[in-house]
């Protein structure tokens, strides 16, 4: 098939078609276990064993970019859309029809692709890897959920310590600092009359901020530093309250926790996302915050690191950064944001970003 009569009638090719499936679809759960899209342009996945895979690619058109796909056995249950960057424009994880699983790669308008060259191939017999294009290093941000390959250290997020009757998760490591030297003011959302956002289940913003914050108070606490919670219980705390709480005592630093929620409630809306106001010592405090908040949370979406002109974090005088931990009307953060064993998680990820920041101010 020539070139252009390909991209004049956008006619579909199957890419390759590997292993049998030992799998009856119609009555399983999905193949697909885990998917990464990596800054090199390659395409990665981890499915159950010996399954078998079909890749299409179809040609752009007015209204839409060019897209590639790949159909598994077993029938998704939460179907979603992610978020791409770069190139890509989105990608979408549904269900076409009963008993299969459907992931799709939209591209952006500009064309990088070569698919009449394209191959899926079989690493192991859960393991796949397919290039989709070629670009200079870092490009574009890593796409993906869950673990592709075991050695990930997303994995170590889901291991139970030995001993972890007083450490839940030594597996941070969280770093050690002079003791006496900092002091920090931690913000929980919302409060009282103002519940914040309402999730899934009757799931409170304010309840489950206010968790987080009391456990990052006392992780931080134990490590030396000095810490003030702008509210202790359920009271509305105004605006300006907050910010004057973090001035006046002249704080190092000002860490505001939040959960999101979604317009129209949609349920296959996740992610988890970090804001700074301005200056580069706040926008440090948010990558790594952000950085370790993904770590205990494999499969939310990377929302990235962003500029926000929120009242506590525009006004404090201190490097600030406010955390959306969440969505409370996702399926997926939601159904973790609901259990004490996510939030410790959490409050760990949150503090360990606070110390590494705090070990390199001095």
């Amino acid at each position: 098939m020539s070139k252009s009569f390909f991209n004049k009638f956008f006619r579909f090719f199957s890419l390759c078609l590997l292993l049998n499936s030992s799998i009856s679809p119609a009555r399983s759960s999905s193949a697909l276990a885990a998917w990464s899209l990596n800054s090199n342009g390659v395409l990665e996945l981890r499915t159950k064993s010996n399954s078998k895979l079909k890749a299409y690619f179809q040609k752009g058109g007015n209204t839409f970019g060019d897209r590639f796909w790949i159909d598994f056995p077993g029938e998704l249950k939460n179907p979603r859309t992610i978020e791409g960057n770069g190139p890509i424009k989105e990608i979408r994880l549904g269900k076409p029809i009963k008993g299969k699983t459907r992931l799709v790669v939209e591209f952006s308008a500009k064309n990088y692709l070569k698919p009449l060259n394209w191959k899926l191939i079989g690493i192991d017999q859960n393991r796949w890897k397919i290039k989709l294009f070629s670009l200079p290093k870092n490009s574009f941000k890593k796409i993906g959920e869950g673990v592709v390959s075991k050695s990930t250290i997303n994995l170590e997020a889901n291991k139970k310590p030995i001993n972890s009757r007083k450490r839940n998760y030594d597996f941070l490591r969280l770093p050690n600092i002079k003791r006496n030297k900092f002091y920090v003011v931690i913000d929980p959302g919302h409060g009282g009359q103002d519940p914040g956002a309402i999730g899934i289940g009757g799931l409170r913003e304010a309840d489950v901020v206010l968790d987080v914050s009391k456990r990052v108070k006392n992780l931080l606490t134990e490590k030396g530093v000095n810490v003030r919670l702008t509210r202790n219980n359920e009271v509305d705390l105004d605006l300006p309250l907050r910010v004057s709480v973090a001035n006046r005592t002249d704080a190092d630093l000002f860490v505001s926790i939040h959960a999101n929620a979604s317009r129209g409630k949609r349920r296959d809306i996740n992610g988890l996302e970090t804001f700074y106001y301005t200056g580069w010592r706040g926008r440090l405090l948010a990558k790594k915050i952000q950085r370790q908040i993904l770590k205990v949370s494999p499969g939310s979406p990377d929302r990235g690191v962003r500029q926000g002109r929120f009242f506590v974090i525009k006004n404090t005088r201190m490097p600030a950064v406010l955390v959306e931990i969440g969505f409370l009307t996702g399926r997926l953060d939601a159904r973790r944001l609901e259990k004490s064993i996510h939030r410790k998680r959490i409050a760990y990820a949150i503090t360990k970003g606070i110390l590494e920041y705090l070990s390199k101010a001095g």
